[in-house]
């Protein structure tokens, strides 16, 4: 049990950690205008520009489409109607689990507040991790992004969901037996809780970025739920959006000043451009509706092997979801399910990477 001391340590930590990753947009600019190379031509900036605005605005319809879906979710889906329509125990519950963003589909940003209402009701702990991990990669919004983003090229399309789904199922199982007897949610007294959602930023928000009102001032109109819908929608794609521009910066630059020599040299090596891939995953913490599209900027020079572990990765391990993994997990936890998350996608890239090296 966690006394009240211990819950607002935990909270004052959250709060640290959170207000330092705000810096993050502040550090990009930085770093983007030391990046810039002022003493070149201008045809390398204006390929930047294109680069750059291109893959922003194919992605932010994505973002947006997604944002308002969660929104909607929040608001109008109860999490005992959600939790009635999947089976009570078993491995079927979370194969069932790890499919469920098909029906409810939300991104990483969202799911975690999602997970911990639904452990909180009872939910079974293997079942959440299936969630928490294929809801955000296994849904209609992320497979249209995807599709878009690789020209309808639906082989990129399915070995992303199928591989989301696979390794949701396979680490939730695993997660579920290591913690059988061992504890890997955070208890107070009403039940698995950690810090609230307004805990898990600034105070002085206007309304939460990651989950519905309290329950005390729940809306119960429909007009109410639709604007709660809103605002719950768009403080998803303000606190994310940062994220897309540096993530698409990034990816401009690679295409435009970086050598391309260089990802030659790393695509030559595949276990390298998959580890290279998968860290980038983790320190741009994109939205999963629009990672796809820095995905494919790196066609031409990385493997599909490499891009496929980006696009798993992230939805499932980056540095906003670790954050927030602490106002729900032990640590104990958190590095099991980092690790088994970092390995399994590693091996399934690699895997898939031999394999089709194989195929005629």
């Amino acid at each position: 049990m966690l006394d009240s001391k211990n819950t607002s340590r935990l909270k004052s930590q959250n709060l640290n950690r959170l207000a330092a990753i705000d810096w993050l947009p502040a550090v990009f600019l930085v770093v983007a205008f030391l990046f810039l190379p002022a003493g070149s031509d201008s045809s390398t900036l204006n390929s930047l520009a294109i680069v750059f605005i291109s893959i922003v605005l194919e992605a932010i319809p994505f973002m947006l489409m997604g944002s308002l879906v969660g929104g909607v979710i929040e608001a109008f889906l109860s999490r005992e109607r959600m939790t009635a329509l999947l089976p009570k125990r078993g491995w079927q519950t979370v194969c069932v689990a790890a499919a469920a963003g098909i029906l409810f589909p939300v991104c990483e940003c969202a799911v975690v507040p999602v997970v911990r209402r639904l452990v909180g009701k009872g939910f079974p702990f293997a079942a959440a991790i299936g969630y928490l991990l294929g809801g955000p990669i296994v849904n209609p919004v992320v497979a249209a992004s995807t599709a878009l983003a690789y020209a309808f090229g639906w082989r990129m399309v399915a070995l992303r969901l199928v591989g989301g789904y696979f390794l949701a199922v396979i680490i939730a199982l695993v997660m579920g037996r290591l913690f059988q007897n061992a504890p890997a949610i955070i208890i107070i007294e009403n039940g698995p809780v950690a810090a609230s959602c307004e805990d898990l930023h600034h105070p002085h928000d206007a309304a939460c970025r990651c989950c519905s009102p309290h329950a005390a001032n729940a809306p119960v109109d429909w007009m109410d739920k639709a604007g709660a819908a809103f605002i719950h929608a768009k403080n998803d794609f303000l606190a994310v959006g940062h994220y897309l521009v540096i993530g698409a910066f990034i990816a401009a630059l690679a295409q435009t000043v970086i050598e391309r020599s260089l990802f030659m040299e790393l695509a030559n090596i595949p276990m390298i451009s998959v580890l290279l891939m998968m860290s980038l995953a983790i320190l741009l913490n994109l939205c999963s509706e629009a990672d796809a599209f820095i995905a494919a900027s790196f066609q031409g020079m990385m493997p599909v092997s490499a891009q496929l572990a980006f696009l798993l990765t992230g939805p499932m391990l980056d540095l906003k979801l670790l954050l927030m993994y602490r106002s729900l997990f032990t640590k104990r936890a958190i590095v099991a399910l980092a690790g088994m998350v970092a390995v399994m996608v590693f091996l399934f890239s690699t895997g898939y990477q031999a394999l089709d090296g194989m195929l005629p």
